[in-house]
């Protein structure tokens, strides 16, 4: 309680961090020190010996975009009692008239908006979340170059004359083993028979992949049980959701649920006048990716869904109604998690259905 107190009292530094692979770029804001600007290496233990050295007697505030440095530094800085902030990098008011972008700029602006209180920090996982999302990221990855090499065997063989430019056939072993009959020379068997091997190789790490997703679910019994309940949601879309949103009464209301995925509108509102707009994208395109394919099968299932969509996609167009239903279908998943109850297909809620409307 005296800590408490005493720390109240002290007088507060905000910092701004600009993160790069290399470097930190550091700006300090404060009563008594005006600013006070650093650039270091990119290492954590620099930057809290940095900031211990010159503010030891003051509540030390820190803040850093979102971004491939990731939270190992949040990590550190709150292990050495610093309080610290992650802020998505759109969430940052940017002048319409600024022309200027250096590091200095950046951290400088990062440090005013937290000492004026205008940035809110996201969620961060902890290490065990963290480290279970590895697995459908990697493989979600791993999809992505499989599907690339595929294209680039058939690139080539078309470049030969090998295949015609309606070709549809799907990369698959079967198919693999048809190109091995057909009549390639040295150079172009070399690199087909490299790209083909490259492809299985990949095949057989995201099978591997998989067995360790199952793995997963068979402890996350509880996640997995909601999830798998929905209508749509497929034991890998259920492993990502888990994984990326765990036990998703853990956001205070729905707001901020579709705000860290992107499905929030956006707004311009005038006077009387309120228009709202397409969706803002600042959450993980990832997760509106899984939640649009799961909201296609879920309105082929759920007869409440289905109308939900086909009153919207009547006046908006089906891209905008299928946003509302996958905005609905999280919502409805939430309130699983909170209810401690598996998703029902249930009457259409006519009030539910007019504010997604809205």
């Amino acid at each position: 309680m005296t800590d408490f107190i005493m720390n109240s009292l002290k007088d507060k530094v905000y910092v701004g961090i600009d993160v790069h692979k290399r470097t930190y770029s550091v700006t300090a804001l404060g009563a008594g020190i005006g600013k006070k600007t650093a650039s270091m290496s990119a290492s954590p233990s620099a930057l809290i010996t940095f900031l211990e050295k010159h503010f030891s007697d003051k509540e030390i505030n820190t803040v850093y975009e979102a971004g491939f440095g990731g939270f190992h530094l949040h990590r550190q800085l709150k292990a050495s009692n610093i309080n610290n902030i992650i802020v998505n990098p759109a969430s940052i008011e940017t002048a319409a008239n600024q022309k200027v972008k250096t590091d200095k700029k950046d951290s400088y602006k990062l440090a005013e908006h937290l000492s004026q209180n205008r940035i809110k920090g996201i969620r961060v996982p902890t290490a065990q979340e963290e480290s279970k999302r590895l697995l459908t990221r990697t493989r979600n990855q791993l999809t992505a170059h499989k599907v690339r090499t595929g294209n680039q065997i058939k690139s080539k063989l078309f470049l030969f004359g090998l295949i015609d430019c309606n070709n549809e056939s799907v990369m698959s072993k079967k198919y693999l083993d048809h190109i091995k009959t057909l009549n390639l020379n040295g150079e172009l068997k070399v690199v087909i028979d490299c790209l083909a091997n490259l492809w299985i190789y990949l095949s057989e790490q995201i099978k591997n992949i998989d067995l360790e997703l199952k793995k997963q679910a068979n402890i996350d019994v509880n996640l997995e049980s909601v999830y798998r309940s929905v209508p749509g949601v497929g034991p890998l879309s259920a492993r990502i959701l888990a994984n990326e949103l765990g036990d998703m009464s853990q956001f205070k209301n729905e707001r901020r649920l579709f705000s860290f995925v992107g499905l929030t509108p956006t707004e311009h509102s005038s006077g009387e006048n309120i228009k709202q707009g397409h969706i803002t994208r600042q959450g993980a395109a990832r997760l509106r990716k899984v939640l649009t394919e799961c909201a296609w099968v879920n309105i082929s299932k759920d007869p409440a869904m289905a109308e939900v969509f086909d009153r919207i996609a009547a006046r908006r167009g089906k891209k905008r109604a299928i946003v509302a239903v996958a905005r609905r279908l999280i919502g409805k998943i939430r309130a699983c998690f909170k209810k401690n109850t598996l998703y029902k297909i249930d009457i259409l809620n006519t009030k539910e259905a007019k504010n997604d409307e809205d």
